[in-house]
């Protein structure tokens, strides 16, 4: 390797490890826009990048392409016109395996000192990345800096942090001697060689192209797979940057830039497919539907399948100390990026009888009021609302909507269309808060978007029963619960450790059960229908490289 990029970030990446191990605070990238931590002049430098973008082809050369494509617009009314080369699956899969051959000799330092000169590089320009997040998944601005950059950007090192963990612990040359009694030891030299699965392909989503791309996409190029990065055709751009960036890294340091190729392709055509059935491809990562999820499990067989797909996502509430505070918190929950999050609530469930709180017994219609309330105070001032809740990134979620209020359910508040200050076009919409039974079979369903049913159950014990037995058949990746019991707590803990979801209790404050931290929560379990794998862990990793021994007689 002609640059040694481990030596440069070793340092970063023993934190990392030590950080993964202790699951507390810690990152290396800051999440504040200030320009005092990027520069006075990063914003305007990112602004001027993306614009130049517009209209235009992006600037990555790809050999074998056929033609140019995308047809990427932005969920606040504006039309992209980006062209992305188009290179047909079975060119990129050929340029993959080439480039996997020095790929795979470079070794675990190589691997790693790469993909984390890449993660530098992509931070140094992450406003350029926010306005691209943006831009594609119609997240706002704060949110697509935070978590289409630097929490995106947590992720991929933590992956590559738990990678070179599980790979160090393979030794390389050993001496092996067998005592033989009176008899000369037997002798032999052992080489431990870890080597990588193939072709990786990370099949990127719409709403979230970076913060779930980047953990399968650096898993796999740090245990030294050669990655195809297939973005979503609706979000190319943010993904676009990645793959450029990757590619100028690999290139500096002395390897074929095909380790990481783009797969852009239009949304009518067999690409996705072709890539995941290739008998070459040998990991995939995906985020997405769960018919799309199911499909890539059951046929792609020669692969090494991850999935995170869709759940149905549940609050229980019991009893509060500050009944305003939770309300004030799950409002946020509801509206933050317009419940188009795979961690989003979507089913409250309150007793039909009522709550206690510190101010009195509540009813049930007075919980969901006041939650209604919370909802549209949160919502009242659209020039501040739409900073929270963005943009509604796909028509089908806005079907959804409409779906939804068709059901008949009595409506604690109604989705309305907030006017953007700043994007005319912007189809932005508050959350449809219904009133529903625990008997409603469509409560069932994932129903992602800004939608939310407040559930009257028989009791508290029935919310904890039906809460276990939802994620168990149809998978979940949040349950909350308030309770002021600790005995309720207890319960609903081990609910959720039967039922593999991760759990949060009395959240009022500054953290939201939509939002998980790199290097102490895990997001998702893979112990539920949601999710078969966890972002990160030791599983998450070590199944993508093996070991080869060689051995001999000393």
């Amino acid at each position: 390797m002609s640059t040694d990029f481990f030596t440069t970030h070793e340092q970063v990446l023993e934190q990392a490890v030590a950080a993964a191990a202790t699951r507390g605070y810690w990152s290396p990238f800051p999440e504040s826009a200030s320009p005092r931590v990027y520069g006075e002049n990063a914003k305007d430098e990112g602004r001027t990048a993306f614009e130049g973008y517009q209209g235009n082809d992006f600037p990555l050369r790809q050999d074998g392409a056929t033609g140019r494509i995308g047809s990427e617009v932005s969920p606040f009314g504006i039309a992209l016109n980006i062209g992305y080369p188009q290179v047909p699956a079975e060119v990129l899969i050929e340029q993959s395996e080439e480039a996997l051959a020095s790929w795979r000799e470079a070794g675990p330092r190589a691997w790693a000192g790469v993909s984390l000169e890449i993660l530098k590089r992509i931070n140094q320009r992450s406003f350029e990345m926010a306005y691209a997040v943006q831009h594609t998944t119609g997240q706002g601005f704060m949110m697509a800096f935070q978590a289409g950059g630097p929490h995106a950007q947590d992720r991929g090192l933590e992956a590559v942090a738990y990678a070179w963990q599980e790979m160090a612990r393979i030794p390389g040359l050993v001496s092996w001697e067998k005592p033989q009694g009176k008899h000369d030891p037997i002798k032999m030299q052992k080489q431990f060689t870890v080597v990588p699965r193939g072709i990786a392909l990370v099949v990127g989503c719409s709403t979230f192209p970076t913060w779930n791309g980047y953990p399968g996409l650096f898993a796999s190029l740090a245990t030294g797979n050669t990655v195809i990065v297939k973005p979503h055709p609706a979000a190319i751009l943010p993904l676009a940057i990645t793959v450029s960036i990757a590619r100028d890294v690999l290139a500096e340091a002395g390897f074929d830039p095909n380790v990481v190729l783009l797969a852009a392709h239009s949304a009518s055509d067999d690409t996705a497919q072709a890539l995941a059935l290739n008998p070459a491809v040998k990991l995939i990562d995906f985020t997405g539907s769960t018919t799309n999820g199911n499909w890539l499990e059951e046929h792609a067989r020669q692969a090494q399948v991850y999935t995170e797909k869709a759940g149905v996502n549940q609050v229980i509430i019991d009893s509060v100390d500050d009944f305003k505070g939770v309300a004030r918190n799950l409002a946020f929950s509801f509206a933050l990026y317009s419940g188009q999050m795979c961690t989003a609530p979507q089913n409250v469930y309150v007793p039909r009888d009522g709550i206690k709180t510190a101010d009195g017994h509540m009813s049930f219609d007075e919980v969901a009021a006041g939650l209604a309330q919370a909802v549209d105070k949160l919502t009242a001032d659209p020039a501040k609302a739409v900073e929270l809740t963005g943009a509604i990134q796909s028509t089908a979620t806005l079907q959804r909507i409409d779906e939804a209020r068709g059901l008949g359910m009595p409506v604690l508040s109604d989705s309305r269309r907030l006017a953007h200050p700043d994007f005319g076009d912007a189809q932005v919409q508050t959350p449809l808060l219904l009133q529903a039974d625990a008997g409603n079979g469509a409560i069932l369903r994932e129903w992602f978007g800004p939608i939310v049913f407040v559930v009257a159950t028989d009791s508290t014990d029935h919310s904890i029963q039906l809460a276990r037995q939802t994620v168990l058949d149809h998978g979940a990746l949040t349950l909350s619960a308030y309770t002021t019991d600790d005995a309720v707590a207890r319960q609903v803990q081990k609910a959720a450790e039967q039922s593999g979801v991760s759990l949060s209790l009395n959240l009022t404050g500054p953290v939201f059960v939509n939002q998980t931290a790199a290097f102490s929560d895990f997001h998702g379990t893979g112990a539920n229908p949601a999710a078969n794998a966890a972002l990160c862990d030791s599983a998450y990793v070590s199944n993508r490289f093996r070991v080869v021994q060689t051995r001999w007689h000393a």
